[in-house]
């Protein structure tokens, strides 16, 4: 599994400054968190609410190894509307969670809270009960196999 490590100076105040080591999660782990955290109609299978700052907390507290030794970042912490972590060291965290667990672009605007249309684009785009299967595809760098379309 992947591991990302950084170092955080006193930019976001003191207590933060340190170092945290983040790892990939299992595609198991991301959709549990997906899952427990979204709802879906039980006819069509469409998503009808999720909470996209719980999920993206979970991820972010999942994937979290190591932290500085007086232990700043909890789960508690992350979904705090009061005494929460600075929106720079969150977005920070998000980052790089999902460069490390593969979280593609319209997953991104997803999680992110977009307008309520982009929410219900991304929503009406699945008729299943769960996430697409492809939905934690990592580009390793590999060079991609080209197609061609012939013409007739």
């Amino acid at each position: 599994m992947r591991i990302e490590k950084i170092e955080i100076d006193t930019r976001y105040g003191e207590e933060y400054a340190g170092k945290y080591v983040f790892s990939e999660i299992t595609w198991a782990k991301r959709s549990r968190i997906i899952q427990k955290h979204t709802k879906y109609h039980p006819i069509t299978g469409q998503i009808t609410s999720s909470d996209f700052i719980t999920i993206q907390a979970e991820t972010i507290w999942a994937s979290l190894r190591e932290q500085p030794g007086n232990k700043p970042i909890t789960l508690e912490r992350l979904l705090s509307e009061e005494n929460g972590i600075p929106i720079e060291l969150g977005e920070l965290f998000s980052q790089i969670v999902n460069r490390l667990c593969g979280i593609t672009p319209d997953e991104q605007h997803f999680l992110s809270g977009q307008s309520e249309e982009e929410k219900r684009t991304i929503g009406s785009q699945s008729t299943g009960s769960a996430p697409s299967s492809n939905a934690c595809q990592v580009s390793l760098g590999e060079n991609p196999q080209k197609t061609s379309k012939h013409s007739s």
